[in-house]
Formats: C-alpha cells, sequence, structure tokens
C-alpha cells in the first residue's frame, strides 16, 4: 500500500505531502490544479524517464519520496528485487523510495536510505504499482502477465507440463554438453597415442624408487667395499660383544670404589647391541644391491622413460611423481571414453529428446484445452463488466494461438477488445483511447482482483468522455476492486468520487507571485462542497448542495462503503 507521497519542487507543486489510505483514494480537483503532477511524480518514484524540464522554475532539483507498506504477494516479490540488487530489505514492512531531478538533468535514487539504479526502480514499479491512464505502466498489456492472468483465473495447473518441460530441458542440456565436447580427428588420435604411450610405460608407485635404485646401482662397487670396511671395522655381531666382555671385569673392579661404574657396564651392553645392529644393517643393504651390468641397464632404461614421461606430461614440474603421471593417464583415459562413446551417447540422448518432447507437447495440448477453458469464462465475465461500464455493444475475448512450446506452455495468450459491433477485435495495447482502455482494465481488474499480486491500482481520469450514470457504475467498481486492492484515481466525476473511502482535494492559488498547489482530505461539509463544485461549478446552489449530499448519502447506503 502506498501511505505517504512527497513532492518537492516538480512543475507547480513547490511542497505536497500526501497521506493514502487503504480502499479507495480519489483525487479531485480543477483542471490544472496539479492533480496530474502528483501521478508524474508517482511514475518518476517508480522509474519513469525524467528531464530538467519537470524542475520547478527558480529551483536545484525537484524531489519526490513515497513511502509503501508491504505484505503479501507483493512483499516476496519486493524482496527478490531488493536482494536481486543488493539493497537491504524493509523494515517492519517500510519500503521508502526517493528520486531526485536536478535542473541540470542529473538525478539520484534512493531505496531504504540506499543509493539504486533507475532500473531497480522500474522492477520495483511493476512489484508495487499498476497505473491505467495517459501515463501508465500497465502490466496487463503485457502477453506473460495476460498469459498469467488467465491461468489465475481459470485455477490452470501447470505442474504436470512443467514437469515435462523440465526433463526436456535436462536432456538439452546434457546434448550441448556433449555437443561442446566434441573432438576433431587429429584430436582423438592424439589422446589414442597418449593413452597407450603411457600405459605402454606400465608405471606403477614402486617406479618413485628408481632413481635411489639406479643410483645405487651405478655405485655398486664402491658401496659395497665401503660397506665391508664398515662392518669389518664394527666387528661384525661378535666383535663387540667380545670387547665388552673382556671389559665387565674392569668394570666391576672399579664399581667396588665408584658405585657409579656399574651404570657404564650398563650403557656398555647398550651399545654393544647397537654397534651389532648397525653391522646387521650396514651387511644387508649392501648385500642388496645388484652389481650386474644388466640390472644397471634395465635400470637405467627405466629412469629414462620415467623422466622422458615427466617431462613431456608433467611439463617438467619439479617435485612431480608418478602418481601424478598416474592421475593424466586416468584423465585422459576418461576424456577418450568419452569422446568415443559420444556419437552414441549423443544418439540416445537425441531419442530421449524426441519422447521428452512429445510429453511436452501432450501435457501442452492438455494445458491449451484447461486454458480454452478458463478463456470463455474470463471473456464473459470480463464482457459483462463492460456492459456495466458503458460498452453495451462490446465484447472481451482470449485468443489462444500456438507457440513453439517454452516454459510456460504451447500458447500464445492475447486479450482481445472489439469495441463496436461489426469492428475487428483488436489487442489491448492498440486501443488508443487511453480512458476507453482504462476502462477496459477497470473491468478485467473487477473480475481478476482476487488473484492480482499487485497491491496498489492507479487509475488516472478512467472517466473520461462519460455520462453521470456510467460515472456511478465506474466509481462501484473501483470500490469493488478497492476491497482486495488499494486504489488511487483521479476522477472528475461527482458520480464516482463520492464511492471514495479517502477524498483528496486538490487545488492552486497564487501567494507571492507564485503559484502553488495545496492538497487536502475533504471531509464533512468540506467534501459536500467539493461534490457541488463537480455537479454546478463554483458557488453550487443549495439546490446542487442537495443533491450532492444525497449522492455521497446513496454511495453510504447498504452494500456500499462510507
Amino acid at each position: 500500500m502506498l501511505s505517504r507521497l512527497t513532492v518537492t519542487n516538480l512543475a507547480i507543486v513547490e511542497k505536497a505531502e500526501v497521506c493514502f489510505g487503504p480502499g479507495l483514494n480519489v483525487l479531485t480537483g480543477e483542471t490544472g490544479a496539479g492533480k496530474s503532477v502528483l501521478m508524474g511524480a508517482l511514475d518518476l518514484v517508480l522509474g519513469a524517464r525524467a528531464d530538467s524540464s519537470v524542475v520547478r522554475d527558480g529551483a536545484k532539483e525537484a524531489r519526490v519520496e513515497a513511502e509503501f507498506t508491504v505484505e503479501g504477494a507483493s512483499a516476496r516479490s519486493v524482496r527478490g528485487i531488493l536482494d536481486d540488487a543488493g539493497l537491504p530489505g524493509e523494515e517492519d514492512g517500510l519500503l521508502v523510495i526517493r528520486r531526485t531531478v536536478g535542473a541540470s538533468g542529473t538525478g539520484r535514487v534512493w531505496v531504504n536510505d540506499c543509493a539504486a539504479t533507475v532500473a531497480t526502480l522500474k522492477k520495483l514499479g511493476r512489484a508495487l504499482v499498476d497505473i491505467h491512464g495517459p501515463r501508465s505502466n500497465q502490466r496487463l498489456l503485457e502477453e506473460a502477465f495476460q498469459r498469467e492472468t488467465l491461468d489465475a483465473c481459470g485455477g490452470v495447473d501447470l505442474r504436470d507440463y512443467a514437469k515435462a518441460w523440465s526433463g526436456l530441458v535436462d536432456v538439452r542440456a546434457e546434448i550441448a554438453r556433449l555437443e561442446g565436447e566434441g573432438a576433431s580427428e587429429d584430436e582423438l588420435d592424439l589422446l589414442r597415442y597418449q593413452v597407450g604411450e603411457l600405459e605402454e610405460a606400465g608405471l606403477s608407485p614402486d617406479d618413485d624408487e628408481i632413481a635411489a635404485k639406479h643410483a645405487a646401482a651405478a655405485h655398486a662397487e664402491e658401496i659395497v667395499e665401503s660397506a665391508n670396511e664398515i662392518t669389518e671395522a664394527l666387528g661384525g655381531d661378535e666383535g663387540a660383544a667380545e670387547l665388552v666382555s673382556r671389559l665387565q671385569p674392569k668394570f666391576a673392579a672399579i664399581a667396588r670404589h665408584m658405585p657409579e661404574a656399574a651404570e657404564w657396564a650398563a650403557e656398555a651392553e647398550d651399545l654393544t647391541l647397537k654397534i651389532q645392529e648397525l653391522s646387521r644393517s650396514v651387511a644387508d643393504a649392501a648385500s642388496r644391491i645388484d652389481a650386474d651390468p644388466d640390472a644397471l641397464a634395465e635400470l637405467d632404461a627405466r629412469l629414462a622413460t620415467v623422466n622422458r614421461l615427466k617431462r613431456k606430461y608433467l611439463k617438467g614440474a619439479g617435485d612431480s611423481g608418478v602418481a601424478e603421471l598416474l592421475q593424466v593417464l586416468e584423465d585422459k583415459r576418461g576424456r577418450l571414453a568419452r569422446i568415443e562413446g559420444r556419437e552414441e551417447r549423443l544418439a540416445e540422448l537425441r531419442r530421449a529428446e524426441s519422447a521428452a518432447e512429445a510429453k511436452v507437447r501432450s501435457a501442452g495440448a492438455a494445458l491449451t484445452g484447461k486454458r480454452r477453458t478458463a478463456a470463455a469464462r474470463l471473456a464473459k465475465a470480463v464482457t459483462r463488466e463492460l456492459r456495466d461500464l458503458g460498452f453495451l455493444q462490446a465484447k472481451f475475448s482470449v485468443e489462444l494461438a500456438a507457440a513453439e512450446p517454452s516454459a510456460c506452455g504451447c500458447d500464445k495468450v492475447r486479450y482481445m477488445f472489439e469495441p463496436n459491433p461489426g469492428e475487428a477485435a483488436r489487442e489491448l495495447a492498440s486501443i488508443a483511447s487511453s480512458g476507453e482502455i482504462a476502462r477496459v482494465m477497470l473491468a478485467l481488474k473487477g473480475v481478476m482482483a482476487s488473484h492480482d499480486g499487485v497491491d496498489v491500482l492507479v487509475f488516472d481520469e478512467i472517466d473520461a468522455n462519460i455520462g453521470g450514470e456510467t460515472g456511478r457504475v465506474v466509481g462501484e467498481k473501483m470500490q469493488a476492486v478497492a476491497r482486495l486492492h488499494q486504489v488511487l484515481a483521479i476522477t472528475h466525476l461527482p458520480q464516482s468520487a463520492v464511492y471514495a473511502a479517502r477524498h483528496l482535494v486538490v487545488s492552486k492559488a497564487v501567494s507571492g507571485g507564485r503559484t502553488r498547489t495545496h492538497i487536502e482530505e475533504a471531509t464533512g461539509e468540506r467534501r459536500v462542497a467539493e461534490i457541488a463544485r463537480m455537479l454546478g461549478g463554483e458557488g453550487a446552489t443549495p439546490v446542487v448542495r442537495r443533491h450532492a449530499q444525497e449522492l455521497l448519502d446513496n454511495a453510504r447506503a447498504p452494500g456500499a462503503e462510507a
């Protein structure tokens, strides 16, 4: 709901603050008083194009601020738009939008006190307000909205179709992925060669020890000779033991006079064991060294193969091991398998695509049938509303044309209007008269009020060029729609204005040589006076005032709102 609109230095409006309430809010006043400027201000704050010509003469900038109380379906839409734009959400349901237009042509936008873009304003405007009139932001003229509204009004369930469509989308995505993995014959030949080369090498994790084995084999004679000298110097398994055995009596003799010498004997025993273990380890390592020239040549060849493959496939990565080479082999095997099985898989997927398309068209045909039934009901209901609004011979219809399958079905939905018998039905967007199209929109809103997710509806001079009785019906229809939406209406017909829950009067006066616009709520005698002015002009007679009072009393009769 739009709760407040503040306008500063916009056209003839120097400063105005308007508070709106729930239900039907009507703005009246003499021509040129500034009613249309207020609607233009609302348009601006919802993303309409602006230039410096809108700035009041002598002012540096024009400023418009709108406060919305957001709830229900519109709250979800607004929250999504704010999240996408990286803007803070509404606090306690309050959304504040400000926009300035400078005399130099520059402008700024704020949403909840954070800088925003005009593009974001336009998105918010579509979610918050639906305007019908000369400065229209008419969502009902859009094919997507007409289709969604038809489905909502007719209770059309899209779940079966959506499931079928999702299946088709998934298959097509897989086809696109595989087609993107295509390879030339040269690439395929190269992959086969590389996989063959790596497989032929017979790599294993043990190959990481090849360098160490090769180094040992290459210096086998030197290693064996040195190892033998070491074991000989250590005395083998027995030498150290014999030495300690000879020394034990000496340790015992000293211990009789030096108690701590008893520990020396124990340490000598430990050293004996360590020397024996070291001697055995050196001898064992030396015994495993293969000094056979053939074994060395074999290690030479293996090391060369591993290093060559590392340089080729790992680009000479310093510390990379055989594990990385084995991963390269696995990756290339996988890609080769995908490419070699690609055509077969693609053929399988194309068969699945055909089956999925058949399901989509079948589900789409069922959806079309439901829409045709809903279209007939909607056309009948809207045509009935139009008759009440003065289009006695007019017809409203919903046209369904075949379209390529998409996420929303296989139909192009168009709302059509035939103003007079014998005239061709036209799309709503091609209706020239803003007053005429606004009444068509009111008829649609009357039927679709409970299905429309936009909170605020604006009707700008919807009753232009119609008579008094039709004006009364327009007022009743707007009042009915206002039970589910906030409605703002600019009107020149007293028969419409009397149905307002909140009546705002716009006037202008000259002060200090400047024209200034004033807005005030009309209640009690002030409202009677305004209705009388609309009926008979300034200086209305007592008869006209009584007539004004009767209109207001009738609008408050049982079944009508105050």
